[in-house]
């Protein structure tokens, strides 16, 4: 039978699928609109088995808060080439996605995946969206801080993103700023020495003494040195201990006091793809 235009750009509105796609499936299902959107979804999942054992270690890291400012999400979503990453209608699928944690502010990565969008979980959208592109897509991350007030960053491209809570307002906007592009830049570990997971605290200590045994420090000395050694790790890797980026003065910790000495920060996540 003959397929038009109009059955065929109405096909691709529903689906995102490309003008050949829909044009296809539209004829293997004698233009049976319904069956033909199961027809690309199907694809989908074809082409998500078959693509299974591929790695997707490109992808877009987006994140936002909500209206209140109280609650901020980051998601990634992985493919397989950068040439997809940068696909326009990959990063508002992607947004999509964040927009929806935002409104419903899910658990966890499971229940982001099982939040109906447009009367199909996430998971489907994100299989079919594979048949579509014909590249390995995966939601592999999803990131949450609650806060009395917060803030998001998304670094140019795309690959990192990070969000931050703090323990009051934060009247300046361009401090939230600067803390956020803090924790996108220096990566810390945790907010501040006392967060930092007991596991890190005893891999550094043991690295620590066995560099220096290497070295041939005296064995009597070696927790002395060791925890200098650790006093260190925490000043370059915790937060409020880290030199501010934008001023070698100070520590973060000494910036936030500059501008309101009852601001903190209580939580932050980061999510980078150029590891």
């Amino acid at each position: 039978m003959a397929i038009s235009a109009a059955d065929v750009m109405k096909l691709r509105k529903a689906t995102g699928a490309g003008m050949m796609d829909c044009k296809k499936a539209l004829g293997e299902a004698d233009g049976d609109f319904d069956r033909a959107i199961e027809i690309i979804r199907e694809r989908g999942k074809l082409v998500a088995n078959k693509r299974a054992d591929r790695d997707a270690t490109e992808g877009a890291a987006l994140a936002k808060v909500s209206d209140d400012k109280k609650f901020a999400a980051l998601v990634v979503l992985n493919c397989e080439t950068d040439f997809v990453a940068k696909n326009e209608g990959f990063v508002a699928f992607t947004k999509k996605i964040l927009d929806l944690a935002i409104a419903n502010k899910p658990a966890d990565l499971d229940a982001l995946k099982a939040l109906d969008m447009d009367g199909r979980p996430v998971e489907a959208h994100v299989t079919e969206q594979t048949g579509i592109i014909g590249e390995k897509l995966e939601l592999s991350a999803y990131e949450t801080v609650r806060a009395e007030d917060t803030i998001a960053y998304i670094h140019p491209g795309n690959k990192l993103a990070a969000i931050v809570g703090f323990s009051k307002e934060v009247a300046d906007g361009q401090v939230a700023k600067d803390i956020a592009m803090q924790v996108a830049a220096m990566a810390p570990v945790a907010v501040d020495k006392d967060d930092v997971p007991a596991e890190i605290v005893e891999q550094e200590l043991k690295i620590a003494k066995e560099k220096f045994r290497q070295e041939g420090k005296p064995e009597n000395m070696l927790d002395k040195i060791a925890q200098g050694a650790l006093n260190k790790f925490f000043k370059e890797n915790t937060l409020l201990n880290q030199v501010y980026v934008k001023d070698g003065k100070m520590t973060i910790r000494e910036f936030l006091a500059s501008n309101d000495k009852e601001l903190n920060v209580t939580d932050f996540k980061r999510y980078t793809l150029n590891a």
